[in-house]
């Protein structure tokens, strides 16, 4: 199990590409268009971290009990990965996958935005840094989860543990929008 969930964080830890418009002030606020790598610290290498978790324990075996406990002390790593400071209070867009976490039918009002499809779901949740908490009043219709939005929002530096993961930041959305290449 271990060596298959750090196999599968590593695929499954993709960058949505970003078009080359969109808008650039929402509400009189200039929104910067974000990709996932800009919420994460410059040496912050999630990349080495997975690598090295999979090298230094490759010949334990899944039923192993210090497999389970490397296991559960990598995701409490990512679950406190660090954060960027410069990012509080920026009016951004992102795109990304829907997490729900409250819902009403195919109404969600708050979930998590992941990079990546299945993440949170069918297979551990990524670091706390590529995670956003997404509160959005009025909910937004999710009919399936394999399709991608664009968020627009004021994001903030915040801790929110679910048991489906936990985020490093925060957002009030103002917009939500089906995700389209440019």
């Amino acid at each position: 199990m271990f060596k298959f969930c750090v196999s599968v964080l590593l695929s499954l830890l993709v960058l949505l590409p970003l078009p080359a418009s969109a808008a650039n002030t929402f509400n009189g606020e200039p929104v910067e268009e974000l990709d996932w790598e800009m919420l994460m610290p410059a040496d912050y290498n999630i990349e080495a971290i997975f690598a090295a978790t999979a090298d230094q324990y490759s010949t334990l075996d899944d039923f192993d009990p210090l497999a389970e406990i490397k296991f559960k002390a990598l995701m409490e790593s990512l679950a406190s990965a660090p954060v960027v400071p410069e990012m509080d209070g920026k009016m951004i867009r992102i795109p990304g996958f829907v997490v729900p976490l409250s819902e009403e039918g195919t109404r969600v009002t708050e979930f998590f935005l992941v990079p990546f499809f299945g993440a949170c779901i069918h297979v551990p949740p990524p670091p706390s840094n590529q995670m956003i908490h997404v509160a959005f009043e009025p909910g937004t219709n999710v009919e399936n989860l394999y399709d991608a939005v664009w968020v627009t929002g004021k994001l903030k530096i915040a801790t929110v543990a679910h048991d489906l993961g936990t985020a490093g930041y925060v957002m009030d959305a103002f917009q939500i929008e089906p995700y389209e290449e440019g």
